[in-house]
This record gives C-alpha cells, structure tokens and sequence, in this order.
C-alpha cells in the first residue's frame, strides 16, 4: 500500500493517497487551546475530542457541508460556525478556510462567556 502527499488541484490541503484512493483531512489549528481548555474544564474533554476528530476527519467545502456533519452547529457567515460542545454549556467557533482545508479555532468558552463576545470577529486564540 503506497502512501504519499499530495496536493489537489485546487486546494493545497494535506492529502495522501493511498493505493489509487486520495484521502484529504482538514488540519486544526489551535489544538493545544482545546486540551488547555479541557483541562480547566475536564467535563468538556470528550466532547472537544469528539469535536477535534470529527473535523480533522473531514474534507467540507462548504459551511453547509459541516451543518451536514454536525446538525446541531449553527452557520454564522460563510466561514464561521458555532458549535455546541457537552450539552450546549460551552461554545466553540471555529473559521474555516476550505480551499486550504483549515480549521481555525477562534473561540471557546462557556454560553455566558460567549453572549458577551462578538461571534463573527473574535479571535481568542
């Protein structure tokens, strides 16, 4: 089974291939904010990891592709979204730059946390 990087035509994503199939994942920045923030908030861990897997598992092109993936996220713009995380205590916005295929965390935090912040320019991290 061969395995090599490559880049699509039209995006520079990281993807393989591997034997005649091109496998593409969407990378995550801020990874580390997510374990500091689980760490703080240890009810949030399998949530955030769940979160963490289901995007970096992911080739979307579009915000309606993650509403697809993740029902309960709510589309803010054309590049953020805002996902619930253990029950709706908590709140991630992540931007998305699909061509790349990149995931920027911007924001998490509790809900009261998030109510005080501007969802389509903050940039926490």
């Amino acid at each position: 089974m061969a395995l090599r990087s490559t880049k699509t035509r039209s995006t520079k994503a990281a993807c393989s291939h591997i034997g005649n199939a091109l496998y593409c994942v969407m990378r995550v920045i801020a990874q580390n904010t997510l374990v500091s923030f689980w760490d703080t908030h240890p009810e949030t861990k399998v949530a955030l990891e769940r979160w963490y897997k289901l995007v970096k598992a992911s080739n979307w092109a579009s915000t309606d592709e993650v509403q697809q993936a993740a029902p309960k996220a709510k589309v803010l713009n054309r590049e953020r979204v805002r996902f619930e995380v253990a029950g709706g205590n908590y709140r991630l916005i992540a931007a998305f730059d699909f061509r790349r295929q990149v995931a920027f965390v911007k924001f998490v935090g509790t809900h009261a946390e998030y109510d005080r912040v501007d969802a389509l320019t903050v940039s926490q991290y």
